[in-house]
Order: C-alpha cells, then sequence, then structure tokens
C-alpha cells in the first residue's frame, strides 16, 4: 500500500535520487544538492511549526508500505509571493482597427505581472516513472485537497498550479529561446536554476511593457500554454477536480496555470468526517475512496477500496487502518478517488 506523509529529515538520499530524474523544467525540486536540502528544511519546519504568515512549504512524500521506499513527492505552498516575488506573465487580446482602412486586428499580447501574490499553490508533484501505475498519480496529487480541507487555515482562498511548460527531446524550450534568451543570454536550465535561488534578476532584465506574441518566432508562440507530453496526466487530473486555465502562464517556459477557488474543488468541498471501525476484513466497494487522517504533523492519507460508509461510521480493514495510524473511534476524513460521472 501506498501511504502519504511528511517530509522526514532522513529522506534526503531518497529525494536527492528523484531530483536528479526531474528533467528540464521542473523547478520546484532542482537537481541540486543545495536545492533538495532546502526543500527537506522548509518542509519539515513546516509541519513543526506552521508560521502565521502562511508562506509555508507542506512537502510530502509517497512511501511504499512494504519496502519503506520514498518514490514520489508533493507539496503545497501556502502563499507565494510573500517573500520572493512571484511573477507570471498574462495572456491578453489588443484590438486594432481603422474604419478608414478597412482595417481590424486582434493581436495577442502577454503582460509581465504579480497578479497571484498570495495565492496557495499546488507544487513539486514527481513520481518516479516505475511508479506511474495504478492509483498512484491520483493518491500522490489529490492527498493535498484533504490537508487543505482539514487544515483551511494554512491556506488562501484562490489555489493555483504551475504546468511544466513544452520542451523538445534535447530540454530546449522554444519560449525561452524566443523570448527569454534575448534579455538573459544564458540557457533555459540555467535560468530555470536560478530563479529559485533570486527572483531579483527576472524583475532587472526582463521588459517591462506588453510583449506582441505575433513578433515571437512560431514555435515560441505555439508553446505558449502548452505542456509537456508527460504532464497532461497531472493536468488533466486536476482539471477534472475543478482547476481551470486563466490565461497566465509560466515566464520561462509559458507552462499554463491552473487556477480555482479552493471550495470549489471537488474533493475539499465533498470530503466529510466518518468515524473509523476497524475490523480485520472488510469487503471491497466499486470504486476507491481518499481517506486521510487529521493530524498536522502526523498526517497520513492512502486510498482504499476496502471501506464501508454507513451514516456517520466508515468500517476500514486493519491495513489500511495502519496505514493511517488510527483506531477504532479515531476521526477519519474520506472522499470518492473519483468524480461521479454524469449520464
Amino acid at each position: 500500500m501506498m501511504i502519504i506523509r511528511p517530509v522526514h529529515q532522513d529522506d534526503w538520499a531518497a529525494l536527492r535520487e528523484l531530483a536528479r530524474k526531474t528533467g528540464p523544467g521542473f523547478t520546484s525540486m532542482q537537481d541540486d544538492d543545495s536545492h533538495v536540502r532546502s526543500m527537506i528544511e522548509a518542509g519539515t519546519s513546516a509541519f513543526s511549526n506552521p508560521p502565521e504568515n502562511r508562506d509555508a512549504y507542506y512537502l510530502f512524500v509517497m512511501e511504499d508500505s512494504t519496502s519503506g521506499q520514498v518514490v514520489g513527492t508533493c507539496a503545497i505552498h501556502g502563499a507565494v509571493g510573500m517573500k520572493d516575488v512571484w511573477y507570471s506573465y498574462r495572456l491578453g487580446t489588443l484590438v486594432q482597427a481603422s474604419r478608414e482602412l478597412g482595417v481590424y486586428r486582434k493581436l495577442n499580447t502577454l503582460t509581465i505581472s504579480n497578479d497571484q501574490t498570495g495565492f496557495s499553490e499546488l507544487c513539486t508533484l514527481f513520481l518516479d516513472p516505475e511508479y506511474r501505475r495504478s492509483l498512484n498519480g491520483h493518491l500522490l496529487s489529490k492527498c493535498r485537497f484533504l490537508f487543505m480541507a482539514e487544515f483551511p487555515h494554512l491556506f488562501s482562498d484562490t489555489l493555483i498550479a504551475e504546468m511544466r511548460g513544452y520542451s523538445d527531446d534535447n530540454g530546449v524550450s522554444p519560449f525561452w529561446e524566443g523570448l527569454g534568451r534575448q534579455f538573459f543570454s544564458i540557457d533555459f536550465t540555467q535560468a530555470d536554476q536560478l530563479s529559485t535561488r533570486n527572483k531579483v534578476f527576472i524583475a532587472e532584465l526582463m521588459p517591462k511593457h506588453t510583449i506582441y506574441t505575433n513578433l515571437l518566432p512560431q514555435s515560441a508562440q505555439d508553446a505558449i500554454g502548452r505542456t509537456q507530453e508527460a504532464t497532461k496526466p497531472a493536468r488533466r487530473l486536476l482539471e477534472s477536480e475543478g482547476m481551470r486555465y486563466n490565461n497566465y502562464v509560466d515566464i520561462f517556459d509559458a507552462g499554463p496555470m491552473l487556477e480555482a477557488p479552493v471550495q470549489d474543488i471537488r474533493a475539499i468541498r465533498d470530503s466529510l468526517y466518518f468515524k473509523a471501525r476497524v475490523e480485520d476484513q472488510v469487503d471491497d466497494q466499486e470504486q476507491p475512496f481518499l481517506i486521510s487522517n487529521t493530524l498536522l504533523d502526523g498526517f497520513r492519507c492512502c486510498t482504499s477500496k476496502a471501506v464501508t460508509l454507513r451514516h456517520s461510521i466508515a468500517t476500514l480493514n486493519s491495513e489500511t487502518a495502519a496505514a493511517l495510524n488510527i483506531r477504532s473511534g479515531d476521526t477519519v476524513r474520506i472522499v470518492p478517488l473519483f468524480a461521479e460521472r454524469r449520464a
């Protein structure tokens, strides 16, 4: 069984190995020793001492309960842009018209923005390629919704998620080559790494005025709002929960940003409390459930079909109870893993 839990200091080696597999454009987990250490420090600090300024970084790992191996990671940033400036490009439309000349043109534009400052962010989602099967991806992504439902005071009313933008087989971002390189004269990977340490250089060097996208190479225009092939399932998953593309993109690779009011997220809105009843054997249901306990630093989340819900009682098998570190009488939060399909 796969378990989601808060990161621990001794997860260093496992996370460092995952970071080596992320590839270009994965800003929130770089293939770099110091970056991984800073992730762990921020993550462990958030769970042990939640800050009042709401900009904590809640980092979770997925652990295989059979082997104890850490095979994935995900996180929630409580509020972006509170210490380091948050930048994005806002896509807009500019109309130029002249009745006398019979000209009417709609032009797409990009304007640098800090509009998402203070919003909560889903980030750092990465699952070892060998474990991208079964329900693992759904658990790793959606566990964050139950955590947010349990501790709403730690987060903003609006949630965003940046999707990794398109780059070619050689790790080259067409958008960066068409725009960013003209102002930075460095490779995309280097700029992406620098942005995790100091975003001041972005404001110093990026153009302050509106950019007409038709002046960019066609390859750069085509990359705006486009995700990596491997990122498409993660995008579809978040969209199935209620998040939508908001016409903002990443300033480096033009990856799309998804956004939604927190209370509109299906798994948050529909999750309910139940009292647990633990039995050795429980019959499987047709669909799996997402289940968590109600602890902060002891947070656990998993999926199971062996769940019977009746009134306010959730009957769970002993394996699920052990995964969640709960006993009969404890409170759990439960929601169907998937939204009901409408006829």
